[in-house]
């Protein structure tokens, strides 16, 4: 089996996480336990949706046994809380994982459907000074199968399907590239939940090397950039990233991989009253991403009022100065939208997910 999916378990043996596995290192898996090819198919539909191997009732007991001894396993987060958004009915879980680890994940009801926000890393790095999922630094990056195992727990503790998936929780995905791109393939998979990349966002804070390999694999997923601050010394206090890759170097990144892709880059901008929101820095931003990414390009910037973490200082943005900056982009020719708050009541709002403790009711 191949490295990637083999994880230690204490000291006397290892164990093969299915749910990560692709078909075919299912086929491999199959072919070494010398059953018939077609138990491949079944084996590996049973682990996309993760069911426990003992549950996969179309599969010979004697092959369930064989898997088992092998040390095969499909685990899903477990829930350890759920709070449910009384304003708007958003979905807040608290996971514990197969080592202990606690991430959050939220669910959001539209009326196009469902929409579940997942993390990529037990904490983040990043060190972005309005969020609070960078408040203890990086725990660990999570594995392809915690990643999807947020979206299947969800889905079965719901009973609704899932329809969209946006990275945008705990964590910098690119900063856990292998296990992002390997849990994008899954989720895409027909043979699992068949979830189209158009319906799939990744945020990323700027990552340059990140984007550029993404690029590459030329998916048609909607990347989006957190930028926050369009002059570089401004964002450096904001974002730490911003010392290792300019903004200039971001956006372009940002010009090659629409060049590459065609797809359109959403850019993500929260208010931070008396930071980022006067008239001069919406002058500056609508310039700054028209000169950077180039007259023509498709830009669009998505406003987000800042949503309050306790540990730190920086408050929202005024609702007028917010109606104010987004008119302003507007005149340039920038389309940019208000993003909707949603479960601001159970802190389930961007940049409110912690991955260590669950929020307060």
């Amino acid at each position: 089996m191949p490295e990637a999916l083999i994880t230690p378990v204490g000291t006397a043996r290892e164990s093969i996480d299915l749910l990560e596995a692709s078909y075919n290192e299912i086929c491999e898996l199959i072919a070494s336990l010398g059953c018939p090819s077609y138990r491949a198919g079944q084996l590996f539909r049973w682990a996309a949706k993760g069911v426990p191997i003992e549950q996969m009732s179309n599969l010979p007991a004697e092959l369930r046994a064989r898997l088992t001894e092998r040390g095969c396993f499909v685990f899903l987060p477990q829930i350890r809380q759920k709070l449910v958004s009384r304003l708007d009915g958003t979905v807040k879980y608290l996971f514990a994982l197969r080592d202990g680890q606690l991430i959050e994940s939220v669910v959001m009801k539209y009326r196009h459907g469902n929409t579940v926000c997942v993390s990529s890393q037990a904490g983040c790095r990043m060190g972005c000074r309005f969020c609070a999922s960078t408040l203890k630094g990086l725990e660990r990056n999570l594995t392809a199968s915690e990643i999807l195992g947020q979206v299947l727990a969800a889905q079965q503790d719901l009973g609704e399907r899932i329809d969209n998936i946006v990275m945008m929780g705990i964590g910098e995905p690119l900063d856990n590239y292998d296990n992002v791109l390997r849990f994008l393939r899954l989720v895409n998979s027909e043979e699992g939940l068949n979830i189209g990349y158009r319906h799939i966002s990744l945020s990323t804070c700027g990552v340059v090397d990140g984007i550029d390999r993404l690029a590459k694999e030329n998916l048609p997923i909607t990347l989006s950039i957190s930028l926050h601050n369009i002059d570089t010394e401004e964002r450096k206090r904001m974002m730490p990233v911003t010392a290792k890759w300019s903004v200039e170097e971001l956006l372009d990144a940002c010009r090659r991989y629409f060049a590459v892709t065609g797809r359109r880059i959403s850019f993500e901008y929260t208010l931070i009253a008396g930071e980022n929101d006067s008239a001069a820095q919406a002058d500056r931003l609508a310039a700054g991403l028209i000169a950077g990414l180039g007259r023509g390009t498709p830009i669009h910037v998505n406003l987000i009022p800042l949503n309050l973490v306790t540990e730190r200082s920086y408050r929202s943005s005024r609702p007028d100065a917010v109606l104010a900056f987004q008119k302003r982009l507007l005149s340039r020719g920038i389309n940019a939208t208000v993003r909707r708050r949603l479960g601001p009541d159970i802190n389930a709002s961007c940049g409110q997910l912690r991955y260590n403790e669950g929020a307060e009711a």
